[in-house]
C-alpha cells in the first residue's frame, strides 16, 4: 500500500485510537498542553497590553516585546528548557509554547484598548470614574473584539505548534508522528501522514470554533469597522 492507503488503514483501526498511546490519550495530551500554554501567555500578555494601551504608551515596548518573542524559535526553546530544572515532559513544552503564545494576545489587546472610544472614556471619566474604573468598565468590554482575535490567532498557532512535544516526550499527536518515523518510512510512512492529518484537522477545528466565538463577542458595527481595517495577521514560526 502507499502511504494514503496506509493512513487510512491505520485511522481506521480501533486499537489505534483506543489502546494506550493511541489518538484519543494523544488528543487529551494535546489539548491539556495547548489550554495551559494559551492560558500562561493569557496572564503575561493581557495584564500588560490592557495597561499598556490604557495609559497610552508602551507601542515600542510591545513590537519589541512581540519581536523578541517571535526571534526565538520554538525547537529551541524545547532543545534549552528541557536542561533546567523545568527537566523533559509537558512543562517546557507549556512553556514554549506560551511565549509562543504572547505576541498576538499582547499586541491584540494594546491595540483593543488604544482604539477604545475616546467619547466613551471621557464620558467616564466626567462621571467620576477612577482609571480603573475606566479601564474594567469601559476600555476592556471596547477590546473585547479585539481580545477574542488574538485569542483565536494564539490558539490555532498554539495547537498546531504543539505536535513538537514529542522532541521531549511531552506527549501530544505529536508522538504518532514521530512513532511513525521511529519505525521508517515503508512501515511507518502512513502513521506519519494519519498523525499530520489529525493535527491540522485539530486547528482546523479550533480556527472554526474560535471564528464562531469571535463573531459572537463583535458587535455588528465593530465587525463592519474592523473589516474595513483587517483583523489581525497570524503569525507562525517553528
Amino acid at each position: 500500500m502507499n502511504p494514503v492507503e496506509q493512513a487510512f488503514a491505520w485511522l481506521n483501526d480501533p486499537l489505534n485510537w483506543t489502546n494506550p498511546g493511541g489518538v484519543l490519550e494523544r488528543l487529551e495530551e494535546h489539548l491539556v498542553i495547548s489550554a495551559v500554554a494559551v492560558a500562561l501567555g493569557c496572564l503575561v500578555a493581557w495584564p500588560l497590553g490592557l495597561w499598556l494601551g490604557h495609559v497610552r504608551r508602551g507601542s515600542g515596548l510591545v513590537v519589541l516585546l512581540s519581536n523578541v518573542s517571535l526571534a526565538i524559535p520554538v525547537i529551541a526553546l524545547l532543545t534549552i528548557l528541557p536542561l533546567t530544572f523545568l527537566g523533559f515532559g509537558q512543562a517546557p513544552v507549556m512553556v514554549a509554547l506560551a511565549v509562543f503564545a504572547v505576541p498576538p494576545l499582547l499586541a491584540t489587546a494594546h491595540t483593543g484598548v488604544m482604539q477604545a472610544d475616546p467619547e466613551a472614556r471621557d464620558a467616564a471619566r466626567g462621571m467620576g470614574l477612577s482609571a480603573g474604573q475606566v479601564l474594567w468598565r469601559v476600555e476592556v468590554p471596547l477590546a473585547v473584539p479585539y481580545l477574542a482575535a488574538g485569542f483565536r490567532t494564539a490558539t490555532v498557532q498554539v495547537v498546531a505548534t504543539a505536535a513538537l512535544a514529542s522532541f521531549v516526550n511531552g506527549g501530544g499527536l505529536g508522538q504518532i508522528i514521530s512513532a511513525g518515523f521511529g519505525l521508517g518510512m515503508a512501515v511507518g510512512g502512513g502513521q506519519i501522514l494519519a498523525g499530520g492529518l489529525l493535527v491540522a484537522l485539530l486547528a482546523l477545528l479550533v480556527e472554526a470554533v474560535l471564528a464562531v466565538v469571535e463573531r459572537a463577542v463583535t458587535p455588528k458595527p465593530l465587525r463592519r469597522a474592523r473589516r474595513r481595517l483587517g483583523r489581525p495577521a497570524a503569525v507562525g514560526r517553528a
